[in-house]
């Protein structure tokens, strides 16, 4: 079981940075994709980006350019820098990994979540 645990979040003034961390523990397979998720009161959750085991990531549009996600597959730990924070990025942000599992029996997919980290971006 792959316990995932997020940390960095905090209040900030528009403008401001932010660097959130998720540390995974408890891995006994491959740790695939990571990703940054978040959701904002009233909202469905989003995918603000994510990265594969070789460093090719993806953002939403309202982050691209601002946010970087970046892993250290050595410490299995994916960051987030949150640059040039709006207001509406306002948000608790969750961590989510895949890890697969192929052995004799067949490949596995499981996927895990972060207790999640709030983000408060005043005016």
């Amino acid at each position: 079981q792959v316990l995932l645990v997020e940390s960095g979040g905090g209040l900030v003034q528009a403008g401001g940075s932010l660097r959130l961390s998720c540390a995974a523990s408890g891995v006994t397979g491959s740790l695939n994709t990571m990703a940054w998720y978040r959701q904002a009161p009233g909202n469905e959750r989003e995918l603000v980006a994510s990265i594969n085991r070789g460093a090719r990531s993806k953002y939403a549009d309202s982050v691209r350019g601002r946010f970087t996600i970046s892993r250290d597959n050595a410490n299995n730990t994916v960051y987030l820098q949150m640059n040039s924070l709006k207001p509406e990025d306002t948000a608790a942000y969750y961590c989510n990994a895949m890890e697969s599992h192929s052995d004799s029996r067949g490949y596995e997919e499981r996927f895990y979540w972060g207790q999640g980290t709030q983000v408060t971006v005043s005016p």
